[in-house]
Order: C-alpha cells, then structure tokens, then sequence
C-alpha cells in the first residue's frame, strides 16, 4: 500500500520531507527479515515537477497525481506563511484539492497538520467534520469553513478517515496516527520507540498564552473576571449569566460563538488557566492551587487539570520547568 505526502509551493519542508523520512525510516524497522515491507512511502505534486517550499528550498517528488494511484492515506505538511494570509489560490493547491477529494472517496486516509488543514477545507473534506489547527488559525478556520465542527485547542482529531492536528510539528503524530490505523498500534509503539518520539499532550491548551481568547472580545473578558472573582465552589452557567447580566441561552451562545465552548468547559479552562499560571510562578502545593483556583476540593482540581493538560499538575510544574530551562 502506498503513503503519499503532498508537496505543494510555499509549503514547511519539515513537514514534507520529515514525514516522508519518519515513514521511511519507521518502515526499515518494521520491516521483517526476507518478506516485503508493509507499506511504501512516496512524496508527490500535482505535476510531478520540484516543489519549492517556504523557505525557497526546491525538494524533487517521487510521482504527479495522474501517474500515483489510490493510495492508503496521504500526509499534507503545513503551509509556510506570516500570518496574514490563507491557503495561496494557485492551481497546483485547486488541483491538490480535487485530488484529495477523489482519494478519500476511494478509501484513503487524509492527515493534515497546522495550517495544512486548511487544504482539506478546500477539498471541501471538512463539512460537518469534527477537527481542528493550531491554536493561532483557530478563528479563521472557522471564518473560512463554516460548516466544520472547528475544536479550538485540540492536539489530533481523527473523524471519518480526515485526521488534522495542531501545530506545524505535529506531523510527527499524525505519521503516526497513519502507521497506527494501517499497520496497527504495536507496530506503531515499535516505530515511536525506535524513533525516540514521545507524545504530545492531548490538548494545545497549554500552549496558548493565558487571555489569548479574550484580547479582541470585551464579553468573553467580562465573563472570564466574572469565573476569576466567583471564588471556591460549583460556579453554574446560571450564575455566571447572572454575573455578567445576560439569560443563560445567551450565554451558551455568546461563548459558544466567541469560544467555541459551553459555559460549563469556559469556567473550567478559565479555572485551569489560573492553576497553570500559579504553576509556573509559585511554589504553592496542589492543595493551595486547587483552593486559589476556586476549586472545591483537590480531587476535581486534579481531574480537571489532568483533563486540559493531559498530566498531573506535578508533571506540569516540571514540564514548565524544563521548558523554560529552569533548574529545580
């Protein structure tokens, strides 16, 4: 079965030829003595000619779309850009999509990281689809797609053979993620050992600077001070709705539109962000985060935590540390 990666103009050149040498390298491991290896893995354009990337490295392709057949799932690496911009309206990325199209009809899996989600959302591959970018493309993921189930935050969403991650390094999980769902979990866990790859958390949430969401939105501010000041104990939606002075199915919708969450998820993030700040600036113990947090008790605090990080807020604490090359 063949794995394809998409190369195309403007594209990050680690996430073309980083998958490409990942499965490549993934495959030689799993590949066992005198029989055929499980997959092939090869890197295409749409006409088969050099790509160059954003970095204006020119990078040759394996085969064009006319000349590779259906293949077993397709990589498509993050697009190169300042910020300012979508998906370039070129003819190789309107081909590019078409292309994909008929290939998730015929079966295949499609793995698109960072901004290179957008490209499925060309191909029109997102509709009704649960999904998700970088944190930063959130919004315009939204503007641009609206009828994706857009998750803000999410690390990897995987919903009817169309799998989209995070950030433009994310590639490597999704490398993964293909090499899981055609070749199993084992061979999988064998290829991530033998790379020395380790996983993600399970949310960008930690990555996202505390008050990101609310820098542009005076309502979602008014609500998060509101969560801040509401001290210890169950804080519900109704109170909150009370608290900023609109009905609760206005709330669910204004955060729901601004956010993407329901009011429930909104005060348990706002809480977590609290707790993760607290994290990195004191040496407070878990108990006194859970209470400053405006957590009832130590075991929701931990739950929750456990819930938006995806680790415990010990391993947390240690993560920051490292990460900011703070010696313990």
């Amino acid at each position: 079965m063949d794995i394809a990666v998409l190369g195309y103009d403007d594209c990050l050149g680690i996430g073309f030829i980083g998958a490409a040498d990942l499965l490549l390298l993934s495959r030689r491991m799993l590949t066992k003595k005198n029989a055929p290896a499980p997959y092939n893995v090869l890197t295409v354009s749409y006409d088969g000619a050099p790509i160059r990337d954003g970095f204006g490295r020119s990078h040759v392709v394996d085969a064009s779309f006319a000349t590779l057949g259906h293949c077993a799932a397709i990589l498509v690496p993050p697009f190169y850009c300042d910020g300012e911009h979508a998906m370039p309206p070129t003819p190789a990325i309107s081909a590019a999509a078409g292309w994909l199209r008929r290939q998730h009809a015929q079966g295949a899996i499609l793995a698109a990281s960072c901004n290179g989600v957008f490209l499925l959302g060309e191909a029109g591959l997102l509709d009704g689809r649960r999904c998700t970018t970088t944190w930063w493309r959130h919004d315009e993921l939204k503007t641009r797609y609206p009828r994706a189930d857009a998750a803000r935050g999410a690390a990897l969403i995987e919903d009817g053979r169309v799998v989209t991650a995070g950030g433009p390094m994310s590639w490597i999980d999704l490398s993964f993620n293909v090499l899981r769902n055609l070749c199993g979990a084992e061979a999988a866990k064998k290829a991530a050992d033998f790379t020395v790859v380790d996983s993600v958390p399970s949310t960008q949430t930690i990555y996202i600077p505390p008050g990101y969401l609310v820098a542009a939105n005076a309502f979602v501010l008014e609500a998060e001070q509101a969560v801040r000041q509401a001290g210890e104990g169950n804080l519900t939606s109704a109170q909150l709705a009370q608290s900023v002075g609109v009905s609760e199915r206005t709330l669910h919708r204004r955060l729901k539109d601004a956010t993407g969450e329901t009011p429930k998820h909104f005060i348990d993030r706002v809480r977590f962000e609290a707790a993760r700040m607290l994290l990195e600036t004191t040496k407070s113990s878990v108990k006194q985060l859970a209470s400053a947090s405006g957590y009832a008790d130590e075991t929701s605090f931990r739950r929750a935590f456990r819930r938006y990080a995806g680790m415990t807020p010990g391993a947390y604490r240690s993560w920051s540390q490292a990460r900011r090359g703070v010696k313990v």
